[in-house]
């Protein structure tokens, strides 16, 4: 896939199949957020990897729209240097989920609602900030599961409004 394809196609998944992310996906993953664009070059963010199954289900609990984490491969946990650094952790999150489209691994970032107790439970340290939780895994390739089929009821009619709704030339509503 091209990166424009990479990009229009992808697609918030729930439902992934079990199947691991091999571990030098995984890295290529991680690595392509790690070479984000960031303010001044800072490079704010540190991230914690969850792969294990009953820590994938603690994890999702700090989360009220987080039902989909126990069911990836893995769980990345971008941690930024703080709430300044919030703009760069959605450019470090957005890298990472359109490399893991591009090897055919699906992806949906999840808040942490709960984030002092998601804190304490990742080990994260003072000052530091919980930005996203992106699940990763191979789409699920039968059909929907119940978190996945609340997605879309939620989202039904919805599509993707037209470029020309949201574009204006030269003046806001020109």
């Amino acid at each position: 896939m091209t990166p424009y394809d990479v990009i229009v196609s992808k697609r918030e998944w729930r439902t992934y199949a079990e199947r691991p992310v091999p571990e030098d996906t995984l890295r290529r993953i991680l690595n392509a957020g790690r070479m984000s664009g960031s303010s001044r070059n800072s490079q704010p963010w540190h991230f914690v990897v969850v792969r294990d199954p009953a820590r994938r289900r603690q994890l999702a609990a700090f989360g009220r729209f987080a039902r989909h984490l126990p069911g990836a491969a893995a769980v990345v946990c971008v941690i930024v240097d703080g709430p300044k650094a919030l703009f760069d952790a959605g450019r470090c999150a957005q890298n990472m989920m359109l490399a893991a489209w591009s090897f055919g691994v699906a992806s949906c970032p999840a808040t942490l609602h709960q984030e002092r107790e998601a804190r304490a439970f990742l080990g994260v340290p003072e000052g530091r900030v919980i930005a996203t939780a992106i699940a990763l895994g191979y789409p699920h390739g039968g059909p929907r599961g119940p978190v996945e089929r609340t997605a879309l009821r939620i989202l039904a009619g919805r599509g993707r409004r037209p470029l020309a709704s949201m574009l204006s030339w030269e003046q806001y509503g020109a």
